[in-house]
């Protein structure tokens, strides 16, 4: 999806962001240019894996199809899909992203747990663009 945005697969898949030297704030999705932070002077950018884990923040689910630029291919039938908003355990950050497929809103509570795993966003017979997406812990599929 975004280079460099995270990581690794399987276990030892990761999203990435940055910390600042100056004032320890992390940020997603990365910055590489300067702090974001407005009350810090600046300080270096350094990568820093993040949490694989978090707390829902909160949810809902997408049922209609986004207008462009969302590549969709118009002859299929719509798939809703789950958004979630997860607070990272370590960083106290909060990242969006999907569910894994399967999970629905109706699956979700505000501060379950959850983990971060590969997906996929879109494939073709050339390519799989892949992504992260957000598997409630002890779910498997």
């Amino acid at each position: 999806m975004v280079t460099g945005w995270f990581t690794g697969e399987g276990d030892a898949f990761r999203l990435l962001g940055t910390r600042c030297s100056a004032c320890a704030t992390v940020f997603f999705p990365r910055e590489d240019a300067f702090c974001r932070n407005p009350g810090c002077p600046g300080g270096e950018l350094a990568e820093v894996p993040l949490s694989r884990r978090g707390r829902v923040w909160s949810y809902t689910d997408s049922r209609y199809r986004p207008p462009s630029p969302y590549v969709s291919d118009p002859e299929l039938e719509w798939q809703p899909y789950t958004l979630i908003a997860v607070e990272l355990e370590s960083e106290r950050i909060v990242v969006l992203g999907q569910t894994v497929p399967g999970v629905t809103v109706a699956d979700l509570t505000v501060g379950m747990e959850v983990e971060v795993v590969p997906g996929v966003l879109n494939e073709d017979a050339e390519t799989t663009w892949t992504t992260w997406h957000w598997r409630p812990t002890g779910v498997t599929a």
